[in-house]
């Protein structure tokens, strides 16, 4: 059976909210109650299939502007990647061709993070950007929280010292409480391996930028 729980962690003056979810599988109130938070604005940090990501709402202006200045990061010069529930939902926002579609069938869910080139409905964070990252964790947390949301997270990978601060979500809580966050999911114990970064914008091959977690075969 999966509980529904709250708790939260305070770090001065500041409060963030925990979920803790069992058996790494959230309840569908728990995945309703963290796509409410990233409505109303809400920093989230959740658990993928790779390092814990900090996320928000793709599709909400001020939410992006304040992850990025947690992360500190300038949304204009960094690469940004929105954390999808199936391809379908990224096709909405990335451009993809049918080799493109091949490759992401075959590796996701999983630990990978594609570079294709924008679709029409990215938001304005993404004004000018030619490429958009795509992640289709193999995470029931994330996919199921992108599928009560009704669109695309914001995700960029938390900041850790250590093992324990990379494995710990209450450790990611203390760091993460006064800085704005409203809320992390607890549901498993988190990893301190990247994702692996495949680039399909080039028509003629598929090249690999950043080798992390999972194997991707270049001959693909």
């Amino acid at each position: 059976m999966i509980n529904f729980a709250f708790s939260s962690t305070q770090v001065d003056n500041s409060i963030m909210d925990t979920v803790k979810i069992w058996n790494s599988t959230p309840s569908r109130q728990q995945a309703d109650e963290i796509a409410d938070a990233l409505r109303r604005g809400e920093i989230v940090i959740l658990p993928t299939d790779s390092v814990y990501a900090i996320t928000c709402d793709a599709l909400n202006p001020k939410a992006i502007a304040s992850l990025c200045r947690i992360k500190g990061i300038n949304h204009e010069k960094n690469n940004l990647s929105i954390i999808c529930r199936d391809i379908s939902m990224a096709a909405e926002y990335a451009h993809i061709d049918d080799r493109a579609y091949r490759i992401i069938k075959e590796y996701t869910p999983g630990p990978y993070t594609f570079l294709l080139r924008s679709g029409r409905n990215l938001p304005k964070a993404f004004k000018g950007r030619k490429t958009v990252g795509v992640r289709i964790p193999d995470n029931q947390t994330s996919l199921m929280t992108a599928d009560a949301l009704g669109n695309p997270l914001l995700a960029t990978s938390i900041q850790f010292d250590n093992a324990d601060e990379a494995r710990e979500p209450e450790l990611m809580a203390e760091r993460y409480a006064s800085l704005n966050v409203g809320l992390i999911a607890d549901a498993e114990p988190g990893g301190q391996e990247y994702s692996t970064i495949i680039d399909l914008t080039d028509s003629a091959a598929p090249q690999l930028m950043r080798q992390g977690k999972g194997e991707f075969h270049l001959a693909d």
